[in-house]
């Protein structure tokens, strides 16, 4: 293999078959993937959840994780997140001109490991080599089996429910722009398969009303986008949001919010009030979710508001408007 990729790489003939069998037929192999076919077939089930996501995270590489392990950890959450079970995923990629070969087999790699973590498997993929500066992006689609008892979605939010965060937010988007910025701290990116927060709350009979992974927008904006579509009144407790010491100096060094700060491995859950100390527990006894907590409640839509909203009751007893986030979050953070 060459040091880098270069256009020969994408032309279809002997180095993308060498670039194939060196990387990642070697790093994905399986029964169905090992017959190179067109398309793979698979078992299917009753219900299918599908998503796609593409990832253009820059550094490819960051503290806590890279561009491979993020997209498996996006796919499988996304399915997650409607209660399936993540069982299929596709990958393409599109390599610039330049990329070290080393950097690919590092990420494709991660990737790898990180799809056994969550129990998927890689079926069918695509690689297309374009002329550029070394830089990789990877789409991704993904397969899950929903089973038939269960429901979640966004129209289940109910008056009275309780808002519970998996763990500490903020921790990608500060990984990911402390590395742009050369920012030495001991802050890394908490991307993760949430699978097994999953099954253990349904496995703790956890009425799930609706799951949202906190990721663009962070958790503001997932919860102000829930109030409007279930027309209730969301309120945070300031005193209540998990936030590590190192990201709080960090979002007061630049000004930042971690209630708009993007996350690639928590979740927030809205469940029945009175399950919400089971659910806290069933989620601590989980891999990735020991500093889990109930951090608000749903409430009735205000009078004379004709719209949802997301207040944060902060330390002081004050009562903060939240909107959605405005403009670009930067950096990209997926």
């Amino acid at each position: 293999m060459e040091e880098r990729i270069s256009m020969v790489h994408g032309s279809g003939g002997a180095a993308t078959s060498e670039l194939i069998g060196a990387i990642f037929a070697k790093e994905f192999a399986s029964d169905t993937l090992d017959k190179m076919e067109d398309s793979a077939v698979v078992e299917g089930a009753g219900r299918i959840a599908m998503t796609t996501d593409s990832f253009v995270v820059t550094p490819v590489t960051f503290p806590g994780g890279d561009i491979g392990r993020l997209c498996i950890c996006g796919t499988v959450n996304d399915l997650l997140m409607r209660g399936a079970k993540p069982k299929y995923i596709t990958c393409g990629f599109i390599l610039q001109e330049g990329l070290e070969v080393s950097v690919l087999q590092e990420i494709v790699h991660s990737m790898a490991e990180c799809a056994r973590e969550a129990g998927v498997e890689i079926v069918a993929g695509d690689t297309k080599v374009v002329s550029g500066n070394g830089e990789l992006f990877i789409n991704t689609a993904g397969v899950g089996f929903v089973p038939e008892d269960r429901e979640v979605s966004a129209e289940r939010v109910c008056v009275g429910d309780a808002v519970i965060v998996s763990g500490n937010i903020g921790d990608h988007h500060a990984a990911i722009l402390g590395t742009r910025m050369g920012i030495v701290n001991d802050i890394k990116s908490d991307n993760a398969p949430l699978g097994e927060i999953v099954e253990a709350l349904f496995e703790a009979g956890i009425d799930v009303h609706t799951m949202r992974d906190i990721t663009r927008g962070g958790l503001a904006t997932v919860l102000k986008e829930l109030a409007v579509g279930s027309k209730t009144t969301i309120e945070l407790q300031e005193e209540k949001l998990p936030v590590t010491p190192q990201v709080k100096d960090f979002c007061g060094l630049l000004g930042l919010d971690p209630l708009y700060m993007g996350n690639e491995g928590k979740l927030v859950a809205l469940v029945p009030a009175d399950q919400a100390e089971a659910a806290v527990a069933a989620i601590r006894g989980a891999k990735y979710g020991q500093d889990a907590c109930v951090v608000g409640y749903v409430g009735e839509l205000e009078a004379g508001s004709s719209t949802g909203k997301l207040h944060l009751r902060t330390r002081i007893g004050g009562l903060r408007n939240l909107e959605v986030l405005q403009g670009e979050g930067l950096p990209r953070i997926c």
